[in-house]
């Protein structure tokens, strides 16, 4: 008979990509972001889930879907571009087993890949009906599975000014679009970039949500400070919990030095056929502009720190993930006994971190996990997997206090988001919102009565706001990495809403120009624009 654990494993993957849609175009680089995660990252986690639940293993984890990611997982016409991008795959795949025939350390890997992404295609297409999300809501039925939502466009709070109308636009749109989804409110939610300042979790607790995560920092500098740390949750005079990263477990996997995903025996991400082979043979699974990039298929390993790259083995680094596991899960035991003498009570170990590191970055993550949950059912009793809201039904009582200003990243005080590179579109950004605020209490005092078509305008000057707030464009200028296509999409969406603004207050909708972006930027079809209101 198993005993009762002396703590908790909370596993926290964060499933964002910022809103990449281009029906404009016949194809376009940047939704690759989005294929390449479906493939690498959210088809493998569901099937690792799948397996789990065939075998009885009785695991737990806290999923956030982001609304701009279930709006594209949702979107038929993505949908239709990933599978056609899906076949390309296949059919390269299917070139290089006969490509490796005579290449005995690469023809079993060719084979490997081919198989897999047959299988992307049978799980999306037959199983999920091309759509992840009903999978997914499978998974939370059963019970093994919290989702939880975020901002809806991962617009980051604390640089909103500090207007409650911005934070409600951005929570209740994803409330709302969350019950679209999943059928049942959610009952927590990731800040985007963990980004925190008093006030928000009142908004939180206005539009029902129970619970968040801020960094470690953000509870250990909270106010009254918190007597057991960052292993039980505060609970926020609102009545909203948060809870905050356990630096140890982040370390083991977040770390570029001594994380897991860095070991030698896995695959090594840089090297990719894409790069690799002649360009005339992949020309034909390339984009139309002809740019090489990334395919998929990676043959080698890690190796070392050096250049030189050795053939990589699926077996070989299946066994090295399933030592990590092992080691993971022995340091949390070990944490957990420890804390739960020191606590006189059940600590909580929170583990955040972004989905996509698990296949898409760390190709073995989903591996990983899956030898992580049956270790943790069958080989030891020290600790179990939770969700955090089953943490907050075993120990209700908590103490009440308030965090401090936090985000995560570098220096974890928002100098990602708020950098040389990035602040200029802050003025804009702000100069939008007060013109939102400014619609919207004029649309609630009936200025607008019943003319349909300048409501259908204001709902889209709404989501031209929320796409515009993203911090996925500040994060990519602070970055350097598609710098051109980040501050493109700012200030298009800046622009929509100008126009968008302009044309409301005088009347004159334009409304082909109107049912082209409704056409292009086509999320959230039940925001409601008094959101902003006052």
């Amino acid at each position: 008979m198993r005993r009762e654990p002396k703590g908790y494993l909370a596993l926290v993957l964060h499933a964002h990509l910022p809103y990449v849609r281009h029906p404009e175009h016949e194809d376009f680089l940047e939704e690759d972001w989005f294929f390449e995660a479906i493939t690498e990252t959210y088809i493998p986690l569901i099937e690792v889930f799948d397996g789990l639940v065939r075998d009885g293993v009785p695991f737990r984890l806290t999923l956030s879907v982001t609304p701009t990611l279930a709006g594209m997982l949702s979107d038929g016409f993505l949908q239709e571009r990933y599978l056609r991008h899906l076949e390309k795959l296949i059919d390269l795949s299917g070139r290089e087993i006969e490509r490796t025939r005579w290449m005995p350390e690469f023809h079993p890997l060719a084979q490997r890949y081919h198989r897999m992404f047959l299988e992307a295609r049978r799980v999306f297409a037959d199983q999920c009906g091309r759509n992840l999300l009903t999978a997914l809501g499978r998974f939370q039925e059963l019970g093994v599975l919290e989702i939880i939502t975020c901002g809806a466009t991962h617009g980051f709070m604390p640089l909103m000014l500090g207007r409650r109308n911005a934070w409600r636009g951005q929570i209740r749109t994803a409330v709302f679009d969350y019950r679209r989804h999943f059928g049942r409110p959610p009952r927590g939610i990731w800040l985007p970039e963990c980004g925190y300042e008093p006030g928000v979790d009142e908004v939180l607790a206005e539009q029902g949500l129970r619970h968040f995560i801020v960094d470690s920092h953000g509870v250990l500098f909270a106010s009254p400070r918190p007597k057991y740390g960052v292993f039980a949750p505060i609970v926020c005079r609102s009545g909203v919990a948060a809870f905050g990263r356990d630096l140890d477990s982040s370390k083991q996997v977040w770390s570029a030095k001594e994380g897991y995903p860095g070991d030698y025996e896995y695959r090594e991400f840089y090297r990719d056929v894409g790069w690799d082979l002649e360009y005339d043979y992949v020309r034909p699974y390339l984009h139309g502009d002809g740019q090489r990039t990334n395919l998929g298929i990676k043959y080698y390993r890690i190796t070392g720190p050096g250049n030189h790259k050795e053939p990589y083995s699926f077996e070989r680094a299946a066994e090295k993930a399933a030592i990590h596991a092992g080691n993971f899960m022995f340091n949390r035991e070990k944490q957990v006994e420890h804390l739960e003498g020191l606590m006189g009570r059940r600590p909580v170990i929170v583990a955040p971190y972004d989905a996509e590191l698990f296949g898409h970055w760390w190709f073995e993550g989903p591996q990983f996990l899956d030898y992580l949950f049956r270790k943790i059912a069958y080989d030891q009793q020290v600790l179990a997997p939770i969700t955090l809201s089953e943490y907050l039904a075993v120990c209700p009582v908590n103490q009440v206090a308030t965090p401090s200003v936090s985000s995560w990243g570098y220096k974890g005080y928002a100098e990602v988001w708020l950098d040389g590179a990035n602040d200029w579109i802050y003025p804009h950004l702000h100069q939008a919102l007060e013109r939102m605020i400014e619609l919207a209490n004029a649309a609630r005092r009936g200025d607008f009565g019943t003319d349909a078509l300048r409501w259908r305008a204001l709902r889209q000057a709404a989501r031209e706001l929320l796409l515009a707030q993203s911090s996925d464009w500040a994060f990519i200028m602070k970055t350097g990495t598609m710098v051109d296509y980040a501050v493109r999409r700012t200030r298009e969406h800046i622009t929509h809403f100008s126009k968008l603004h302009a044309d409301i207050l005088s009347g004159a909708i334009d409304e082909w120009w109107l049912a082209e972006i409704e056409n292009k930027n086509n999320l959230f079809p039940e925001i409601d624009p008094l959101a902003w209101a006052d």
